[in-house]
């Protein structure tokens, strides 16, 4: 990984945190992208101290004309993307009736439509590069379904559906892509007014387990690739 450059698209906490803190150890150059940029920031410098090197730059993941300054700007300033992390999304777990359309309008913006922006637009620099890794995570939702789970699954498997067909459309540009159905996982993702689940963080995964599947899927050989990972804690297991 040494001086690889990844991008990680929502770095302000949880799992691109991790995902930071475990790439740079191995010597790459993190960009965190995120909403909150103070929290990157405070990241960042954790591993500028270590001795690593990591770079913030704030942005929306909705907003065209921020993910392409974003993306510009980490090209022009590093000169590639090496690997894509899209670690941001937003959650809503609600029986349908109880919905509210903005919520849903949001949750659709961020998991599909930003993961859509931000993906098309490294990609232009990844096909003209003709190498890169993406990474997504559509969650074990967006492979398998459970109650009230009906706006934010339809998010998920929107999101696998759009990389199983990017990896069509890119077959000769050897870009490398990684879906990751991931159960719960230990994050602020569930401090939401809109999910209304109750859940049990001390059996969930650790972001650091799941950076450290992250790591292992881009660390596969040059001619091989990881193309779907599933993990979830033993006790919430869904098939």
């Amino acid at each position: 990984m040494q001086d690889k450059v990844i991008l990680i698209a929502g770095g302000s906490g949880g799992v691109g945190t991790a995902c930071a803190r475990i790439f740079a150890k191995a010597g790459a150059r993190i960009v965190l992208a995120a909403r909150d940029k103070v929290k990157a920031e405070a990241t960042a410098k954790e591993i500028n101290n270590s001795g690593g090197e990591a770079f913030v730059i704030e942005f929306d993941a909705t907003d065209h004309s921020s993910v392409a300054s974003m993306v510009e700007t980490v090209v022009k300033e590093l000169g590639k993307i090496d690997v894509l992390v899209n670690a941001f999304g937003e959650g809503l777990i609600q029986p349908i009736l109880d919905v509210n359309p903005r919520d849903a309008k949001r949750v659709f913006d961020i998991n599909i439509f930003g993961t859509f922006l931000v993906t098309q637009t490294v990609l232009r620099h990844m096909v003209t590069e003709k190498q890169g890794s993406v990474i997504m995570f559509p969650g074990v939702l967006g492979k398998s379904v459970m109650r009230n789970s009906s706006v934010y699954s339809a998010s998920k498997y929107a999101v696998t559906g759009f990389t199983k067909a990017l990896i069509e459309e890119t077959r000769r540009s050897n870009i490398k892509f990684s879906l990751l159905y991931l159960g719960g996982i230990d994050t602020p993702f569930w401090e939401n007014d809109t999910i209304e689940m109750r859940v049990q963080k001390d059996k969930m995964l650790s972001p650091d387990e799941v950076a450290k599947a992250v790591y292992y899927a881009v660390s596969q050989p040059v001619h091989s690739v990881l193309n779907e990972i599933t993990i979830q804690p033993e006790s919430h297991q869904m098939v």
